[in-house]
């Protein structure tokens, strides 16, 4: 896809919250182009067991069949608070819906439908640049967070010298939350998580977070 028309897609379907049919076109992208990204993660902390998982901001529903995947034994919730990435995640997950594995709410990060300790993992790809009130938003995900339980923020851009003019661009044009990794850490530790571990892929401007509560 030529940038000019990704470009296109992008604003008309606003990636804070996608909505109408851009939204859904732009959701299908994201699911092909967060794909490396999101597969390095996972594939760095390996998964394990038969667990519950959430993904946070689940946008077109690529990152939950990943997981699927990677944990067979596992059950899934989704979370997002556009009406239109709820319904391409269950819609790209419909097996999995059928199958009774997946749970989808339409609901935002701000207040986390679910009560305190239910998830082994909680996974977040590309959607932090966006979360309300970044600081107090990670309380609510530790809150539903289990003891000892994993939290994974992904994502394909962080605060670092180097940035190409066109991702400051787009970091200016969506006004994106992109803290560094030593911002990351203080985050991570003032939410309440005890254990907080940079993850960086050398090459790229790729990121995961990893807090353990």
């Amino acid at each position: 896809m030529k940038k000019e028309h990704k470009r296109s897609i992008n604003e008309k379907g606003n990636p804070r919250k996608p909505e109408g049919e851009a939204g859904a076109k732009m959701l299908a992208g994201m699911n092909e182009h967060h794909g490396p990204v999101t597969e390095w993660a996972l594939n760095i902390l390996k998964l394990p067991g038969a667990e519950k998982i959430l993904d946070i901001g689940c946008g077109g529903g690529a990152t939950i069949a990943r997981l699927a995947k990677l944990v067979p034994e596992s059950t899934l919730a989704g979370l997002d608070y556009s009406p239109v990435s709820v319904q391409e995640t269950l819609a790209y997950n419909e097996e999995l819906v059928h199958e009774g594995r997946l749970q989808v709410v339409e609901a935002s990060v701000d207040d986390i439908p679910f009560e305190e300790n239910t998830f082994d993992r909680i996974t977040t790809v590309e959607s932090f640049y966006f979360w309300p009130e970044p600081q107090e938003n990670l309380k609510e995900v530790l809150r539903v967070l289990k003891p000892g339980g994993q939290f994974l923020l992904i994502a394909d851009i962080y605060g670092k010298e180097g940035l190409s003019a066109e991702t400051i661009l787009n970091i200016r044009q969506y006004d994106l939350f992109n803290p560094t990794k030593e911002e990351f850490l203080s985050l991570f530790r003032y939410a309440g998580f005890t254990v907080v571990k940079i993850h960086v892929k050398e090459g790229t401007d790729w990121i995961c977070v990893e807090g353990i509560k």
